[in-house]
């Protein structure tokens, strides 16, 4: 699974890795979203995403809440348990085969947190780019009308997982689906709906360009967010 990550590249490298480019408006600059260093993202918390928001629109930036909730739901209290779909079969479940269809995003970050058993305990590690780059999780998204709110719109996602590679199969039998560059316009193609074609972008990473390394266990808390969550565990 995937229950914490990083984002704390500036914003603007994150919109260049999905070329999504604010043209300038009379002398002024479109807004970028406002984006502060995140070094350990929770759940139901807001996170940056990229997305199509309709056949025809613009590839844009994004906050939304992570933990999706299907348009279909009662109450938000189902995103809690909805932080990661199974990418072999979120094209069939009812809570995801709209989203899968329809709604899909690209999800911004620069690591990821994963926890190795060791003996009683768990070791967070954190698995990030040998460069220290961005890239994106495979994601599913989904706009919710908040009943108890007078319908208030609520945009969420959830992060599609699969099989680990090398590198992550010591850690966990889970890890994210971390997209090649060459496979986003396919992705986030809201008038794609071929299963196969984007089942197939759904597999493990190839993984040569990563590195896996234990941290604090201060991650442990979502409480912490300081960038020494992603520093190297110094063993005594």
């Amino acid at each position: 699974m995937c229950g914490r990550y990083t984002l704390s590249s500036p914003v603007e490298v994150v919109a260049d890795l999905f070329d999504i480019t604010f043209p300038a408006r009379g002398a002024e600059q479109l807004a970028l979203p406002e984006l502060h260093p995140r070094y350990n993202l929770a759940p139901t918390q807001e996170a940056l995403v990229a997305l199509v928001r309709e056949p025809g629109a613009p590839r844009t930036l994004a906050m939304l809440r992570w933990g999706l909730i299907p348009y279909w739901a009662k109450e938000a209290g189902i995103g809690n348990k909805m932080i990661n779909a199974r990418a072999e079969s979120a094209a069939e479940k009812p809570a995801y085969r709209f989203s899968f269809k329809k709604k899909r995003c690209l999800v911004a970050a620069d690591g990821f947190y994963e926890w190795k058993k060791e003996g009683k305990a768990k070791q967070p590690y954190l698995i990030r780019r040998k460069d220290r780059k961005p890239f994106g999780f495979a994601g599913l998204w989904s706009a919710w009308r908040d009943p108890e709110h007078g319908g208030q719109l609520v945009e969420t996602f959830t992060i599609l997982t699969t099989s680990p590679n090398d590198l992550m199969r010591p850690l966990h039998d889970r890890m994210p689906v971390i997209l090649s560059k060459e496979n986003f316009d396919l992705w986030l193609d809201p008038k794609m709906e071929d299963a196969e074609k984007l089942q197939s972008l759904l597999v493990p990473y190839a993984g040569q360009d990563f590195e896996a390394f234990p941290v604090s266990r201060a991650v442990n808390s979502p409480a912490n967010d300081v960038a020494d969550c992603i520093e190297p565990l110094v063993v005594d």
